[in-house]
């Protein structure tokens, strides 16, 4: 299975995600090296605009990245 990129844009109002597809990788390094090159090429955006995601097509991908994702949560309270 591919890694596909993206650059991903949230609606400032709707939350609605557009998703942009950067580039299509057969190897691990070399996605996570072009996501490290466009968060690089821009600082001032926040750096989960750009996300990289395995799976079988670009309809599956984009499925992922569409999903709402529960907050990340560090240790125990």
């Amino acid at each position: 299975m591919p890694y596909f990129t993206y650059e991903v844009l949230a609606h400032p109002e709707s939350g609605a995600k557009l998703l942009t597809l950067i580039e299509t990788y057969a190897k691990y390094r070399d996605a996570k090296t072009r996501i490290k090159e466009e968060r690089d090429r821009h600082p001032q955006r926040d750096p989960q605009e750009f996300r990289l995601v395995f799976a079988k097509n670009t309809v599956e991908a984009e499925k992922l990245l569409s999903i709402p994702r529960d907050e990340r949560v560090i240790g125990d309270i």
